[in-house]
């Protein structure tokens, strides 16, 4: 068994006594391959899990200054380097964070650890049309928030009416869209945030209409996509006037394999773990289709999916991230 980076026991005896009465559950050398979708990776130095905002709020405020934090949803974007994540990972709970439910007419309040699908859902059963892209999101509403997640030619953004999070001191603040500053796959909120709940508005719609959407979506993600494998979703973000998977397809990168990852022969922009490959040769693969999309057609591809942790001692980082500037 190779030797950990990170030291989960001896972060927290270094916090005990400090964190105050902590009603979530605290994890040391938690492993984050039984949580990312593609099913490998390094562990998380210390794993929390809230009970609620006010837990949470306590522990961030608790907490010391230098000690890194870094919030995950349900892992369906993340790759995680093999060395592990130094720090605390905060994963917001199900139990307190992840109910959704309508409070009018045409709005639906929604916790970020909800499932996308659930909010899809709840607006079905409401009757609010707007919400049948987040049917086909395979992520929670913390990750749509701060992505600005979109499908089908819907995005977040469109959606959002305030978003409540907690920064790094424990403080809350309110947002309104305006504020949360977003534009394709990104949002300018600061990055210390984390999103606790949103509010979203619709419009009116009939069932049969909502869930006829829904099942296209459906429909067109079973057909194009390779949902039962285990893949992060769309890896690269489409540069303005291109479509990701065609310049991977053009540079010949499609069902490109390295170790254990490869490129789906099914979708090309959506990277899978065949069953044995390492956070590394994910990232790896990644990097050599960057590199000969670039020299194909000079165009660069921005990374879709978060890239989190250490690498490994040894793991020759130059040969694949020397490759691009």
């Amino acid at each position: 068994m190779k030797p950990l980076q990170v030291d989960g026991e001896r972060l927290l005896a270094t916090l005990e006594g400090r964190l105050g009465d902590v009603r979530g559950r605290l994890t040391p050398n938690a492993e984050m391959s039984k949580i990312t979708w593609f099913r490998t990776g390094g562990p998380a130095e210390l794993l929390f899990q809230p009970a609620d905002e006010d837990d949470l709020a306590g522990f961030l405020a608790a907490l010391p200054e230098d000690v890194p934090v870094l919030p995950v949803g349900i892992g369906s974007n993340l790759l995680v380097r093999d060395g592990g994540i130094p720090g605390v990972v905060i994963r917001l709970s199900a139990k307190g964070f992840g109910q959704a439910e309508q409070i009018s007419d045409t709005r639906i309040s929604a916790g970020a650890s909800c499932p996308d699908k659930h909010v899809a859902a709840v607006a079905l059963e409401a009757g609010i049309a707007g919400f049948h892209f987040y049917h086909g999101i395979p992520g929670a509403i913390g990750g749509a928030l701060r992505m600005n997640a979109g499908a089908n030619g819907v995005e977040t953004r469109e959606r959002v009416v305030e978003v409540h999070a907690i920064d790094r001191k424990g403080a809350r603040h309110v947002f309104s869209n305006a504020e949360m500053g977003y534009a394709y796959r990104h949002s300018s909120a600061p990055a210390n945030l984390i999103f606790t709940r949103a509010i979203f508005e619709g419009e009116p719609g009939e069932q049969d209409d909502i869930r006829a959407a829904m099942d296209a979506v459906q429909h067109h993600r079973e057909t194009v996509q390779p949902i039962r494998e285990k893949t992060g979703g769309s890896t690269f973000k489409n540069p303005p006037g291109h479509s990701a998977w065609k310049l991977i397809d053009d540079a010949g990168c499609r069902g490109l394999t390295i170790g254990g990852a490869q490129m789906s022969p099914m979708h090309c922009n959506f990277m899978i773990n065949t069953g044995t490959a390492s956070g590394y040769e994910l990232e790896h693969l990644g990097e050599t289709v960057r590199a000969r999309v670039l020299e194909n057609s000079g165009v660069r591809l921005d990374w879709e999916i978060k890239r989190l942790g250490l690498f490994e001692p040894g793991q020759l980082v130059q040969e694949f991230l020397g490759q691009m500037v």
